[in-house]
């Protein structure tokens, strides 16, 4: 499979698809944020950032495909998702005017959740590496598990060839 067919694979995804629209709408919304308003500004900066981080990550999961590596991306999909669904607090708070819109958002992150937990229950918890911070690896495997990768025997002069060889 070419970059191409890899990338359209996960643009197809359905949370992937869920997450562009939630930045597609943030921005519509960003976009009536007064310029001259220096708080709103910084939350606009805020909010695009978590938005961006519900695609982004997804595709970089898909790309490592590896469960810590996964489980790490879903943690920070959740934080931004989390702290983007709170952004009306901030947006009502410095007097953005038009703060009712956000609610639109919040339903669309509502939708995205129930995705991300089908995606995340998805996850190969038999492809993994031993997290050695013991964040996120899969249930059962701790930081100091033996990992079993050291018990395959290798001998670099097999496989790489001997310079007797040469």
């Amino acid at each position: 499979m070419d970059y191409s067919e890899r990338r359209q694979r996960v643009e197809d995804l359905p949370i992937y698809k869920k997450g562009e629209e939630i930045y597609q709408m943030t921005r519509k919304i960003c976009d009536l944020i007064p310029e001259d308003n220096e708080h709103l500004q910084f939350v606009k900066g805020d909010m695009l950032a978590d938005a961006s981080m519900l695609t982004v990550k997804i595709a970089g999961a898909e790309g490592g495909d590896l469960y810590d590596l996964r489980m790490e991306a879903a943690a920070i999909i959740r934080k931004a998702a989390r702290d983007l669904m709170v952004s009306n607090h901030s947006l009502e708070m410095f007097g953005f005017e038009e703060v009712e819109y956000f609610e639109m958002v919040r339903d669309l992150i509502e939708e995205y959740r129930l995705l991300f937990i089908d995606w995340v229950a998805g996850f190969d918890r038999w492809n993994y590496i031993i997290d050695r911070w013991g964040l996120f690896n899969p249930p059962g495997v701790g930081p100091f598990d033996k990992d079993p990768d050291d018990d395959i025997p290798f001998n670099p002069d097999e496989f790489f060839g001997d310079d007797d060889d040469v």
